[in-house]
């Protein structure tokens, strides 16, 4: 992509085994060809890692869907020596390659192959916060409307965002271990030095930021727990109220079903059944009883 005078940035999108070949700096191992060559695939490990001459990384850079609630991974590929800098991207299908723009307007014209790392690290850093930020604001949507929108809504999207969060976790403690690994000094090559002091020192900015975003997520986690045990409260009370009206219509109609079973058994001896009145006796019986219920349970809040 350009000459920075220290060290040569080279940037390939999809390449082919024999272009990696061709413009590589150093010869290469046929696994380490084999894995810049190929096509994006779900389930990549974010890593950096010595291997002699060289050192070689993979970084996922996190990409936020919200239109279809996805969380996405571009994977962007790395091998370092002191001269020269290589970049693969690989493409997404459907959301293209990881943009390096920001990258190469950080770069200086002498900027180091450690430096271009970097600031590749740091943009993926960088795009984790703005995905925590991005989480942060959909758990805030879900607490707004927790008290208004359907349960089946709600169990889906705390199912969603309890999704995404484990997504982002996959991926984010591998990203923070390999930028752990620059800033204890363990990413090295046998010729030359590929990371100045000052370049392990911007590491280290870098970790702390993936650090942030682990803590962050944490957070996010416990408020996405707090969410879904606030939602299991209202299903229990909600069947709870379900449950004490269920209890008082069964009380209210237990004494004018006492009262109809009594009067039903057709015994001989039975003065009420013989008595003019007995009639509208039973049922004046059965509405005082109902209505002196209805009012007791009124005044306990029960109904």
């Amino acid at each position: 992509m350009s000459d920075t005078g220290t060290a040569t940035w080279i940037d390939l999108v999809d390449p082919s085994a024999d272009d990696i070949r061709r413009r590589a700096p150093v010869e290469l191992s046929d696994r380490v060809v084999d894995r810049l060559a190929a096509p994006h695939a779900d389930g990549a490990r974010p890593q950096l890692e010595s291997g002699g001459d060289y050192a070689f990384g993979v970084l996922l850079a996190p990409l936020a869907v919200p239109e279809d609630d996805l969380i996405l991974f571009q994977e962007v590929d790395l091998l370092l020596t002191p001269e020269v800098a290589l970049t693969v991207r690989k493409t997404l299908p459907g959301r293209g390659a990881v943009d390096l723009t920001p990258v190469a307007e950080s770069c200086s014209h002498d900027a180091p192959a450690g430096r271009v790392a970097f600031h590749l690290a740091d943009l993926v850093a960088e795009r984790f916060l703005d995905l925590l930020d991005d989480l942060e604001e959909e758990i805030d949507e879900l607490e707004e409307h927790m008290d208004r929108w359907p349960a089946e809504r709600i169990r889906r999207r705390l199912s969603e965002l309890r999704r995404d969060t484990l997504t982002i976790r996959r991926t984010l403690a591998p990203t923070r271990d390999a930028v752990r690994r620059v800033v204890d000094g363990r990413l090295s090559v046998e010729r030359g030095e590929l990371l100045d002091r000052e370049t392990q020192v911007a590491f280290a900015d870098t970790y702390d930021k993936l650090l942030r975003v682990t803590e962050g997520l944490e957070y996010e986690r416990d408020l996405i727990a707090s969410a879904r045990d606030y939602h299991q409260a209202q299903i229990a009370t909600e069947q709870n109220e379900v449950l004490k009206r269920l209890a008082v219509i069964a009380s209210v109609l237990l004494l004018p079903t006492f009262i109809v079973g009594v009067y039903g058994q057709n015994f001989e001896h039975m003065p009420e059944l013989s008595w003019r009145l007995g009639y509208l006796y039973s049922w004046f019986t059965i509405v005082v009883s109902t209505v002196a219920q209805l009012v007791y349970f009124r005044r306990r809040g029960w109904i």
